[in-house]
């Protein structure tokens, strides 16, 4: 009986039901059925009598997971994308977090009443996403982008919009105080004439609507992201208030060796 070769969907049903009656797809691997996360490196779900780890890399939570709280797809039981982000808030960093919400607003999953249950792990983290962030303001198409959001986190900078539009043109990260536009340009997908033409007709239209274009390449972010933070604040990117200053006075103090 069964099959030689079990497919991915196989694999995530054949967990549930390996794991009891009321065991239900959640956390990482809900996130990957749900579309809004990576495909995990093993199988996570939620069940009343289980917890820890089981042969063949499976993750059980102990958790009574509520009808409301379930659903179903491809005939495979799954938390709700609401009960999905809160149980992501327990074992994803921040920014991972903010990833989830942007997707799970882009494929406008209904996630409403999404609030932190007291007492879990992540309730302070997901409160704090939820009072700061603007579901999907800052969802990336690529670990590209992904990388030019951390060097603005890690130098100080504002969060720029993410894949914007200004006039007829789309961007990868505006700051629309300052006019500024900033485009990442990795391998293949700018490699080719057709490719570079339309950057460069692009960026000619841009500035002629009186906007300051800066591209930087892969290269460049993963090399001298420092030089790059630098560029951006000299053409103008607004810093975090208050943080900006507080970081240069304590390099002034900081004792030479």
């Amino acid at each position: 009986m069964g099959h030689p070769v079990l497919p991915r969907y196989g694999r995530l049903m054949a967990t549930v039901l390996a794991c009891g009656e009321g065991a239900v797809l959640s956390h990482r691997s809900a996130a990957e059925l749900l579309r809004i996360g990576p495909r995990a490196a093993f199988v996570e779900l939620s069940a009343a009598g289980g917890r820890g780890w089981r042969p063949g890399g499976i993750l059980v939570h102990r958790a009574n997971v509520p009808v409301e709280h379930r659903g179903v797809i491809e005939g495979i039981p799954v938390t709700s994308p609401a009960r999905t982000l809160v149980d992501l808030a327990d074992v994803l960093t921040r920014r991972g977090l903010q990833r989830a919400v942007d997707e799970a607003e882009f494929l406008r999953l209904d996630h409403q009443g999404l609030r932190p249950i007291p007492g879990r792990r992540g309730a302070g983290a997901l409160a704090e996403v939820l009072a700061s962030h603007a579901p999907g303001s800052t969802r990336t198409r690529s670990e590209l982008e992904e990388m030019f959001l951390a060097l603005c986190r890690s130098h100080l900078l504002t969060q720029p919009e993410t894949n914007a539009h200004v006039d007829v043109h789309e961007v990868d990260f505006i700051w629309r105080g300052p006019r500024l536009v900033v485009e990442v340009d990795g391998g293949a997908a700018h490699h080719t004439r057709r490719a570079f033409e339309n950057d460069r007709a692009r960026d000619a239209g841009l500035t002629a609507s009186g906007y300051r274009v800066m591209r930087f390449t892969q290269l460049r972010l993963e090399r001298d992201p420092a030089a790059v933070a630098d560029e951006l604040r000299r053409a103008g990117a607004p810093v975090e208030p208050g943080r900006w200053s507080r970081s240069r006075a304590a390099r002034r103090r900081r004792p030479r060796p």
